[in-house]
């Protein structure tokens, strides 16, 4: 019988954060970056159903956060609609840069970024990446274009890879020298796959709950 509380609910992680310098190095590369495998996030599946299909990488420098996720194990093309991101394929980002997590409801630090392998365009069939409010937050983060978000989404066999970098201009209130504790959460969704979380799943309200997402640690 699964139990009524996920494990992962019962431990509090602070996961670290590498610090990467000189990325992304040319934002019309076709690549942003290639960041390494000491800069996964591990989401302990493994202690409850092991359900893991993404390889979630973070890491930071004075300038920014770099986010790359690769999906791997599809047979069928992506679905989505970057009008409903949070239905669609892809994955979702939160952030809090001042890791409050006393609050049941998000601040102005509290970001919601999402980056789609399809669902943009006139036809729905473009990658897209995008800021959304938070849903019951206390203040709104002020919100970026896609154009203030370097942004690669490449198809790979059986899955695809996106690359984003999110500059410190779209993450109000980061500062690595004063705050090098982040909140931090992620949802990537598969039709095809289902889901994986950093931590709880998706019987927790963590797309509004700032209190139930993990640390990220900015270590240098």
């Amino acid at each position: 019988m699964p139990a009524l509380v996920p494990h992962r609910f019962l431990v509090r992680f602070a996961h670290p954060c590498l610090y990467v310098k000189g990325i992304p190095a040319d934002v019309e590369a076709e690549h942003l970056f290639d960041l390494p495998d000491t800069a996964a996030l591990n989401n302990f599946s493994e202690l409850d159903t092991p359900h893991r299909f993404a390889d979630v990488r973070l890491v930071w420098n004075e300038f920014g956060l770099a986010l790359q996720v690769v999906v791997g194990g599809k047979k069928e093309h992506p679905q989505g609609d970057a009008d409903k991101p949070r239905t669609s394929d892809g994955v979702t980002l939160w952030l809090d840069t001042r890791d409050a997590r006393t609050s049941h409801r998000a601040s102005r630090y509290c970001h919601q970024f999402h980056l789609l392998p399809s669902g943009g365009g006139a036809d729905k069939d473009e990658p897209a990446v995008g800021q959304t409010k938070i849903n019951r937050a206390l203040q709104d983060a002020p919100l970026c274009g896609p154009a203030d978000i370097p942004f690669r989404h490449h198809k790979e066999k059986g899955g695809y890879r996106l690359e984003a970098f999110f500059p410190a201009a779209v993450l109000t209130g980061f500062d690595p020298e004063q705050h090098r504790r982040l909140g931090v959460f992620y949802h990537v969704r598969d039709a095809e796959l289902g889901d994986q979380t950093l931590s709880v799943n998706t019987d927790f309200p963590f797309g509004d709950d700032p209190s139930l997402w993990e640390v990220l640690e900015l270590v240098k």
